[in-house]
């Protein structure tokens, strides 16, 4: 039996990409709601455990070595998190951003667009807070002799405290390089060319300490879930009060929104739609029809 000859490993050209990123966007939004929120919270479960990954490679590191070589430790091992999204399959709010390109050439409805977005939001969200619970509730936080811990209040007290202001720009920058990761995987034909695509964009946004809203729904809810809840010992072996760790909920609220509308516009504004219009801005009228 003759044998189809191997797909091509050489990465897909820009203009390719494109093409491909708007039919991806219309196959998401073909997805039934449980199917779409599903995914969502797998998503951000998987984004979780990337921010879980990251806060372990940092636990006791402050000691040891300087500021720049722990956010790059920090960066590489958080990638985890959009490598499971996308060679495992999830969705994504902050990559779904490039659903705009499909919306842009008219194949897709505003108001399904919104609805997609909405919903893997939300989904996002509970994998996320779902994945915090699990892990706190397994004791996670007093590995190390609560270094772990300790690294996890840490990041929480930093990302709860922004001001909203700067959380936007924060996150706009973010969720450039993470378009930008999604974008250059979708070039590499093979899983090992996707998983070198990611690692770069997405240790660099960790690394310069840019925004992303679906690890902070990991990252913050954990540290107030370790600051409720952790019992006395933990705080014995960390040697510092409870009431000195300042976690602002309130504060954390507002930063998410803020965050969230900076991913935003980072994806679709500044990736999406820049693409779009260098590569796909002459194809609305052969677009097919719209996904209601």
């Amino acid at each position: 039996m003759i044998q189809p000859p191997p797909k091509s490993a050489d990465p897909l050209m820009p203009s390719a990409i494109a093409v491909l990123a708007e039919d991806l966007g219309v196959k998401k939004a073909k997805q039934d709601t449980l199917t779409l929120f599903v995914l969502a919270v797998l998503g951000g479960a998987f984004v979780a455990l990337g921010g879980l990954f990251a806060t372990v490679t940092i636990a006791g590191a402050a000691d040891y070595l300087p500021f720049g070589l722990t956010r790059l430790l920090m960066g590489i091992t958080f990638s985890l998190g959009l490598i499971l999204v996308v060679i495992a399959g999830a969705q994504l709010f902050t990559s779904d951003t490039l659903m705009v390109m499909a919306w842009a050439s008219g194949r897709l409805k505003t108001r399904r667009m919104l609805h997609v977005w909405t919903t893997v939001w939300l989904g996002n969200f509970v994998g996320a807070l779902g994945t915090a619970a699990l892990v706190f509730f397994a004791g996670h936080y007093s590995f190390g002799h609560a270094e772990v811990g300790s690294a996890a209040l840490y990041l929480a007290a930093a990302k709860s405290k922004f001001p909203p202001v700067q959380a936007f720009f924060l996150g706009i920058l973010c969720n450039v390089l993470v378009c930008l990761a999604v974008w250059v995987s979708m070039a590499a034909q093979t899983t090992s060319g996707k998983i070198l695509a990611i690692q770069f964009p997405i240790t660099a946004f960790v690394a310069a300490g840019f925004e992303h809203c679906v690890a902070n729904m990991f990252f913050v809810p954990y540290g107030l879930m370790i600051k409720w809840g952790a019992p006395d010992s933990f705080w014995t072996t960390l040697g510092t009060d409870r009431a000195l760790v300042d976690i602002p909920a309130t504060q954390f609220a507002i930063n998410l929104a803020a965050v969230t509308l900076g991913n935003w516009v980072g994806g679709t504004l500044l990736v999406g739609s820049i693409y779009w219009l260098i590569f796909r801005r002459d194809q609305g009228a052969a677009a097919p029809k719209q996904i209601e």
